[in-house]
């Protein structure tokens, strides 16, 4: 009886033990960081008592919710293979804006910054998909651009436009629904959809090719152009709407809000287990990383003696440990 290479003990061995490996880092990439935070939420209930309360976890997930929505935008964008540096500062323009708009009603504090913040996610999209600029330059513009617009509009910060406690928009910021804030339900359901457009519609399944192999994905007729203009507009539209909702639960857009935001962002999506090279990321990662943040800025809180510097000594230590294990296990990917 004849026996080939594949029907040989030792291939069929060694090709059960790459599966294995495979599959372990594969669910190291995607599960990694809710594993991480299921330890830490442990050690904080454990270790501390105020941590587990009702309270204190509602202030995690509220505080977490608006760095949620934006990061939502940024994965999209992340999978595709860019990166928008411009959405802490559109963050604070969505807030300035939502304020400024509420003096004529809920509906106009809520449509200006939409508006507004799309057209500029709008605008760096063109630019990078049809004028073929670096997103990173693209949006490095974006950043200053929206944080000059801000400064215009509130009087180089001298200004501070208020949101009345009366109206819908202030309600929908400041309301609960058992323990929680309505930003955080608005936050899951943005997460629900995210994951079913990533999952489940053709164009995730674009965002995916894009950012695994754009040509090959132009070749199979993928619309690459489309999805990444869709994408940066979608990232722009997301960040308003997040700086609206902050705006409506502290009844002003302020101008400082927002520095930095889209380094939190970008270290919330890639701990979570999106590539920064794009073509394999989810919304699931990025809500645990985005978890993982608020949950080791709260127990550094806990602690009292530590200032709130520390959370980015500790968080930019975990984006460094995630890269090199993603490189690490991406190569090892690509020698098997």
């Amino acid at each position: 009886m004849n026996m080939t290479v594949a029907d040989a003990p030792g291939a069929v061995t060694a090709s059960t033990g790459g599966d294995r490996r495979e599959r372990i880092s594969g669910l190291v990439q995607r599960h990694g960081a809710t594993a991480v935070l299921v330890l830490l939420v442990a050690f904080g209930s454990v270790t501390y008592e105020n941590f587990p309360t009702t309270e204190n976890l509602g202030n995690i997930a509220i505080t977490s919710a608006f760095l949620a929505i934006v990061a939502l935008g940024m994965t999209f964008v992340i999978i595709t293979g860019g990166i928008d540096l411009s959405v802490g500062s559109v963050f604070a323009l969505g807030g300035v804006l939502a304020a400024y708009g509420s003096t004529w009603g809920s509906l106009a504090g809520v449509a200006l910054p939409l508006v507004v913040c799309g057209a500029i996610g709008l605008a760096q999209g063109l630019l990078i998909a049809r004028a073929r600029l670096a997103p990173f330059i693209v949006t490095l513009a974006g950043l200053l651009g929206a944080r000059g617009l801000l400064l215009s509009i509130s009087n180089e910060g001298a200004k501070t436009y208020l949101i009345p406690h009366d109206t819908v928009l202030a309600k929908v910021g400041q309301g609960e629904f058992l323990g929680l804030g309505y930003p955080v339900y608005i936050t899951l359901a943005l997460f629900a959809a995210g994951g079913l457009v990533l999952q489940r519609t053709g164009f995730g399944q674009s965002i995916f090719a894009v950012g695994g192999a754009e040509d090959a994905a132009g070749l199979m007729g993928v619309r690459v152009d489309r999805t990444k203009i869709a994408v940066y507009t979608l990232s722009g539209l997301l960040a308003g709407l997040a700086g609206t909702l902050n705006a409506a639960r502290l009844s002003s857009g302020v101008t400082i809000l927002g520095t930095g935001m889209e380094l939190d962002a970008i270290a919330a999506v890639v701990i979570g287990g999106t590539l920064l090279t794009g073509g394999i990321g989810s919304v699931s990662g990025t809500i645990s990383g985005v978890l993982l943040l608020g949950v080791i800025q709260n127990i550094i809180n806990q602690i009292g003696n530590l200032s709130s510097s520390y959370q980015q000594v500790v968080s930019g230590a975990f984006l460094a440990v995630v890269v090199v294990l993603q490189t690490t296990l991406s190569r090892l990917n690509r020698l098997r």
